[in-house]
């Protein structure tokens, strides 16, 4: 048996953060790579990795000789992704790289031994907008996309985690199923059980984190917090004024000052600064970062190359090579205490969080003394002024700035 490893989306909802989310770093380490950490602990040796053209070579290089490697050219959905594999194995587990789950999910769809299928079934307790499992016992006989809450046809949503025994007779399927919408793989299974095929599910009611939306970086980050074994590089300097509290990894080379604290859990990575009198919490700070003297970052991820002077950064994501300003504070909280919403291809989306701050791609930069308000996205290269209040997404490549002309220079009588 092969594991195959859906790695070739692009991730349109993730913007303005463009890097693949299969490359994502989390303690140091890309998402495709814990992934496979995890499936190798469940037992899992053979891995068929479809990638895209942007990402295919970096994948190589990540994870090298233990998996094949396959092209999907365009993001044309699951089943073409699947169709992609010139030789597909007699059976195979189909998952999703941004589905982050515990080891036991994969344990327990391999150790199911009856059907010709197995599906891994989330145990939901209220409505969640996803395909719910039909069951007939520990039968599936389809699956309902998005059945609306109050019908919801049981209490299991369909997980891509999916072990197919008879991997080949799916490949038929897909061939000869046509559709308009993006979901040829799920019609497929659906003709495949009317035909007679056994198709059986697994309950899982452990921690399971879809990276879908950008906020969802933070729920990755918690997930992987909880499992981390702290430890500290030899060859990392920390002052001996400096508090280390709680969980933390700390890597070759980092630099910790006087009077700054680490309150875990929290990752600092290679070669990063931690100025006097900083407060880095609950956050992850990759590697070549400076965090200056006096800054507080909270619940938040910080991307690699990011400097930032004596500034807030509260449950917000920082990507790469950005540089935030002294003063700029990044708001993070709404006055009503509703969840803050993000916009999403024009649509405005709770993050379900009532705490959250803003998304800045890579190569942003911030003026002294410049905000953002919650939930506001800055796309890549693009700048805040000094003083300015960004109220609004910025787009990518963009400046925003106070216009000049609103200020009055006059003599100063005072002095006479």
């Amino acid at each position: 048996m092969k594991t195959i490893i859906l790695a070739a989306g692009i991730g349109k909802r993730m913007q303005p953060i463009q890097k693949d989310k299969c490359l994502l770093k989390f303690l140091g380490k890309e998402l495709i790579l814990h992934q496979i950490e995890t499936l190798e602990k469940a037992g899992i040796k053979e891995f068929i990795i479809i990638c895209n053209p942007r990402s295919i070579e970096k994948i190589k290089d990540l994870v090298g000789s233990k998996a094949e490697y396959v092209l999907q050219d365009d993001a044309k959905g699951m089943a073409d992704a699947l169709l992609s594999i010139e030789n597909p194995p007699n059976e195979a587990l189909i998952v999703g790289v941004s589905d982050l789950l515990e080891q036991t999910a994969y344990e327990k769809v391999l150790n199911k031994k009856e059907g010709d299928a197995v599906i891994l079934g989330y145990k939901v307790k209220g409505y969640f907008s996803g395909g719910y499992l039909i069951t007939e016992g520990e039968r599936v006989k389809g699956i309902m996309e998005k059945p609306g809450a109050g019908n919801e046809p049981s209490d299991l949503v369909n997980i891509v985690v999916h072990l197919h025994r008879k991997f080949e007779k799916l490949i038929e399927y897909m061939k000869s199923t046509e559709s308009e919408k993006d979901d040829v793989y799920e019609r497929s299974m659906s003709r495949m059980m009317e035909g007679g095929y056994d198709f059986r599910h697994v309950p899982y009611d452990g921690k399971w984190i879809p990276i879908k939306y950008p906020w969802h970086m933070l729920d990755a980050m918690r997930f992987f917090f909880e499992n981390m074994e702290g430890r500290i590089s030899a060859n990392a300097e920390i002052s001996s004024n400096a508090t280390i509290d709680g969980t933390v990894i700390i890597e070759d080379e980092a630099k910790i000052f006087e009077n700054a604290v680490i309150s875990g859990p929290c990752y600092i990575g290679k070669n990063s600064v931690i100025g006097t009198n900083s407060l880095v919490r609950q956050s992850i700070v990759s590697e070549n970062c400076v965090i200056g003297f006096g800054s507080e970052i909270a619940r938040s991820y910080i991307g690699e190359n990011t400097m930032i002077h004596a500034s807030y950064a509260g449950d917000s994501i920082i990507m790469g090579n950005c540089n935030l300003g002294a003063g700029t504070i990044t708001g993070n909280w709404r006055f009503d205490k509703q969840p803050v919403k993000v916009n999403v291809d024009g649509e405005r989306i709770s993050s379900g969080m009532e705490k959250f701050g803003c998304i800045m791609g890579e190569n942003c930069k911030t003026g002294i003394n410049s905000s953002i308000m919650p939930g506001k996205k800055l796309g890549p290269n693009s700048i805040v002024g000094s003083a300015v209040c960004l109220q609004d997404d910025l787009e990518s490549g963009n400046i925003i700035l106070i216009d000049k002309k609103s200020y009055v220079v006059k003599e100063n009588e005072m002095i006479k």
